[in-house]
C-alpha cells in the first residue's frame, strides 16, 4: 500500500498557478505520517494534494485597514483573511502593500501570535521572529504601548524583520540579531510573554514548498529537536516569574512537537502546560494543539502554551529624555504626545525614541531600537519610520496622495504640489507613505532609495 501512495504522490501535479511541479513526497514520511495518524491518514493525505489557501493578515496599527482582494476571515485571527484569487494581488507594485495595510501571511501561521495573546503594556520577545510576520501580529495586539524585541540570529533575515515592522508602523519595537544563548546571558527573568517560532522540519509547509520537501530527510525531526531543546532552554531562562511561553513549529512529527514539550517540561518543572481554544479549531490538550490541513483551511502547524509559576516584580522604567527640539520644530504635530514618558537616546547621530519598557540593549547587535526619528548632524532629516508609525493626522504638514501620484512618489520621482515648504508627511487614503520635502512647490521625494518600487 505505501509504495502505491508514493507512486500516485510521484504522478500526481498540483493545481494552481504557482504549482504545477510533480508532487513527491518522501516514501520514509508517507510511512511515518500513517503511523502518526492512523485512521486520519487518507483524510490527511488527500488535503496534502489540494492547493494550500493564500491568506493575508489586515495591520492592527493601521486603523481602517482593508482591502478589496481579502475575502472570508480566518476564524482563529481577528485581522486574518483568506484571499480572493490567487493572482488578484503584487505585493511590489500594490500602494496598501507599501503603506503597511496588510502582511502576506499563511493562515495558520497565524496561530501562535493569538494563543501567546499579549497585552499593551507587557514586554514581549519573539525569540526566532524573521520575516516578521508573528512579530508584527504580536505588536498589533500590544497597539504600541510595551515593549517587543524580535530577533532573529541571520544577519540577512533580521534586516528583512526589521523593515517589515518598519513597513507596518510597529514603533515599540527592538531587533537584535543574537543567539537565543546570547540573549538569555543577559535578559535572565525580562519578559512577560516569549514566543519561541522554532526552526523545524517544515512538514507542514510541503504542499506549498518544494525545497521543503527535498531537504526532509528521515533524521530530520530528530536533528531538529535537539536544536529545538537548545533553544527552549534559553528562552525559560528569559520567561519572568508568571510569565506565559508559546511554542510553535510548522511541521507534523511527534519529535518536534509534543515530544519537545514533554522533554522541557522534564527538564523545567517550574512551568507547567495551559490550556486554551481557538476558533474554527478547537481545544487544547494539555497545553498543545495541531493544526492539519485536513481539519482546517490552513497548512500544518503545532502550538503550546505554557506559564512559569511564579509572581514577577516589575522592572524600573527607563528615564524619560527629551526628543529634540529641531526635529519638533521641523515637524510639528501631535505625534510627540505618542511618545510622552520614552526615552530619547542619540546613537551616533541616530536618535531613537524608546518605550520606557525597553530592555537594556546595550552591548548587543541591534538592528532597530525602538522607534528611529532622526538623523541629527548639523541639520536634522526625520526617518522614514517616524513617517510610518503614526497616521496622517498626527502631522501638521501633510500632504495627500491620490492612486496616480502614490504610485510616482512609491517610484522616488518629485511631485509638482502646492503646499507649505518644509517637511511634510505623505500618506494615501489614511495610509502613511513616508515623509518629502516641499520646496518652491515641488515635494523632494525623500522615500529610502531600497524601498522604492521598481
Amino acid at each position: 500500500m505505501l509504495t502505491g501512495i508514493h507512486n500516485f504522490c510521484s504522478a500526481w501535479t498540483a493545481r494552481g498557478k504557482k504549482w504545477g511541479e510533480q508532487m513527491v513526497f518522501q516514501a520514509e514520511w508517507i510511512e511515518a505520517m500513517r503511523g502518526l495518524l492512523g485512521e486520519e491518514f487518507e483524510a490527511f493525505f488527500a488535503a496534502m494534494n489540494e492547493e494550500a489557501a493564500l491568506a493575508l493578515r489586515l495591520n492592527a496599527l493601521r486603523d481602517g485597514a482593508e482591502t478589496p482582494r481579502a475575502g472570508e476571515r480566518i476564524p482563529w485571527s481577528p485581522y486574518g483573511r483568506y484571499l480572493c484569487a490567487e493572482d488578484s494581488i503584487k505585493t511590489g507594485s500594490d500602494i496598501a502593500h507599501a503603506a503597511g495595510v496588510y502582511y502576506m501571511q499563511e493562515a495558520s501561521a497565524q496561530a501562535p501570535a493569538e494563543v501567546l495573546n499579549p497585552k499593551p503594556g507587557e514586554v514581549v520577545l519573539d525569540l526566532c521572529a524573521a520575516p516578521g510576520g508573528k512579530a508584527s501580529q504580536l505588536a498589533g495586539k500590544m497597539g504600541g504601548c510595551g515593549a517587543l524585541v524580535a530577533n532573529e540570529i541571520d544577519f540577512a533575515r533580521a534586516k528583512a524583520l526589521s523593515g517589515n515592522l518598519e513597513r507596518l508602523g510597529v514603533r515599540n519595537a527592538a531587533v537584535t540579531c543574537e543567539s537565543p544563548d546570547r540573549l538569555a546571558g543577559r535578559w535572565l527573568d525580562t519578559f512577560d510573554a516569549v514566543l519561541v517560532d522554532a526552526p523545524c522540519s517544515g512538514e507542514g509547509m510541503f504542499r506549498r514548498d518544494p525545497d521543503a520537501r527535498n531537504a526532509w530527510t528521515p533524521g530530520s525531526p530528530a536533528g531538529c529537536a535537539a536544536r529545538q531543546a537548545k533553544i527552549l532552554s534559553s528562552a525559560a531562562r528569559m520567561v519572568k516569574p508568571g510569565g506565559r511561553l508559546t511554542y510553535s513549529t510548522c511541521t507534523f512529527n511527534e519529535f518536534e512537537n509534543e515530544g519537545a514539550i514533554r522533554e522541557f517540561l522534564k527538564a523545567h518543572p517550574e512551568f507547567s502546560p495551559v490550556d486554551f481554544a481557538l476558533e474554527g479549531i478547537g481545544k487544547s490538550e494539555n497545553g498543545m494543539l495541531r493544526l492539519c490541513p485536513h481539519k482546517l483551511r490552513g497548512d500544518g502547524h503545532f502550538v503550546a502554551l505554557l506559564k512559569r509559576a511564579g509572581e514577577a516584580e516589575r522592572a524600573d522604567p527607563r528615564n524619560p529624555g527629551r526628543l529634540p527640539p529641531a526635529l519638533l520644530e521641523a515637524l510639528p504635530g501631535k505625534w510627540p504626545e505618542a511618545l510622552h514618558g520614552w526615552a530619547a537616546e542619540d546613537a551616533g547621530g541616530m536618535v531613537d525614541a524608546l518605550p520606557p519598557e525597553m530592555p537594556v540593549l546595550d552591548g548587543l547587535k541591534a538592528l532597530r531600537r525602538g522607534l528611529r526619528l532622526c538623523e541629527m548632524r548639523g541639520y536634522v532629516k526625520p526617518d522614514h519610520a517616524l513617517a510610518m508609525a503614526f497616521p496622517p493626522a498626527f502631522y501638521d504638514r501633510r500632504v495627500v496622495l491620490e492612486d496616480e501620484a502614490a504610485h510616482a512618489y512609491l517610484r522616488g520621482e518629485a511631485l509638482t504640489l502646492d503646499a507649505p515648504d518644509g517637511w511634510s508627511h505623505v500618506s494615501w487614503r489614511g495610509f502613511p507613505l513616508g515623509f518629502g520635502k516641499m520646496s518652491q512647490g515641488t515635494l523632494k521625494n525623500h522615500l529610502p532609495k531600497g524601498l522604492r518600487l521598481r
